[in-house]
């Protein structure tokens, strides 16, 4: 084995361990950012594809969870920190802090209840992704396309 060959081995290893930057680059290492999208995009995708829909909708589903956990936590903490503190930078950051431990509390919650473990997370949104960029370059085909006669 020479060193070329071995040098060829690490650049493999260290690309399987940061292929999440693949995910980065497609998303946001574009020269034009996609255009907005809509929950009907979204809907329209879920209805469409029988294997990752089913995954997208059970993400977007636990945010929900997310957003309650932040809620509660914030207002149980918040408020702790203003019956006995009442500092108004001990308040603020006990409802920052209480927001954060909530969001993660509710998002491993979300991460049983909808069994997200067991889904490709990144590859549903990746997935959502190619198809957005290939329905908005058809459509941009339409409607920059000259009419036929």
């Amino acid at each position: 084995m020479g060193i070329g060959e071995h040098f060829e081995g690490v650049k493999q290893h260290w690309a399987r361990n940061f292929a999440f930057l693949d995910y980065f680059k497609k998303v946001y290492g574009r020269a034009e950012p996609l255009p907005k999208w809509s929950d009907a995009d979204v809907e329209e995708f879920i209805a469409s594809d029988p294997v990752y829909g089913p995954q997208l909708k059970a993400l977007r589903e636990s945010r929900k969870f997310a957003l309650a956990g932040a809620l509660v936590g914030a207002a149980h903490l918040g408020g702790v920190a203003f019956k006995y503190s009442k500092a108004p930078h001990g308040v603020v950051l006990a409802t920052g802090f209480g927001a954060l431990t909530g969001a993660v509390v509710g998002s491993e919650v979300a991460e049983h209840w909808y069994q997200l473990y067991k889904m490709d997370k990144q590859g549903a949104n990746l997935r959502f992704i190619y198809w957005w960029e290939d329905k908005v370059a058809g459509l941009f085909r339409f409607l920059h396309s000259p009419p036929s006669l």
